[in-house]
């Protein structure tokens, strides 16, 4: 069965951003593909030091945890990362997960060329196309494939809960999965 990942770069594990990637996950679900949620709930992910020491051994140095990540990131065909906007960006640990995960493809064996996904923001007013735009250079760098969806994909919404009440977000994120799932079986 394939596989898609789908990070929530949000530190609360209930929030919108969690409850966007449970929705996508259902999708996937849905089309025979096996999708995992990785919640950045709780952990700490460093900024990549520029040490060079990943560099033909495809393992980072820094120990918290992003080398299991990287692993499944590896192991998947589909990649969907989500974050909340906050102060009109992506979230900054998830930023560093990126970052560091595109050095160790980047500098080594390029697992990530042909995989297929794409970001979801959500934001409680404005930000998220910017968000998504920087993402996007994550997605773009590495050679990935990135589908569109039927909009943005963007959700409204602060407390818990509230994107969910966002029904064309909710659709557009839907479709998103979906269009990720029917990729990643026909590329892969």
């Amino acid at each position: 069965m394939e596989k898609v990942l789908l990070i929530s770069g949000s530190p609360k594990k209930e929030g919108n951003t969690m409850r966007v990637m449970g929705k996508c996950s259902d999708k996937l679900a849905a089309m025979g593909l096996e999708p995992e949620i990785i919640s950045l709930a709780g952990k700490k992910i460093d900024a990549c030091i520029a040490c060079a020491k990943c560099v033909g051994k495809g393992i980072c140095v820094l120990d918290d945890g992003l080398n299991e990540i990287a692993d499944k990131v590896r192991a998947a065909k589909g990649l969907i990362v989500g974050s909340p906007v906050y102060f009109g960006t992506a979230r900054g640990d998830l930023m560093n997960l990126l970052q560091r995960v595109g050095m160790l493809s980047y500098n080594n064996d390029k697992f990530l060329s042909w995989k297929v996904g794409g970001p979801i923001a959500i934001n409680r007013r404005g930000g998220a196309t910017a968000t998504i735009q920087e993402m996007l250079m994550f997605f773009f760098i590495n050679e990935m494939i990135v589908p569109g969806s039927t909009y943005w994909n963007i959700l409204f919404g602060k407390k818990p809960g509230e994107a969910m009440e966002d029904e064309e977000g909710v659709r557009t994120a839907e479709r998103f999965a979906e269009n990720v799932g029917k990729l990643a079986l026909k590329i892969m």
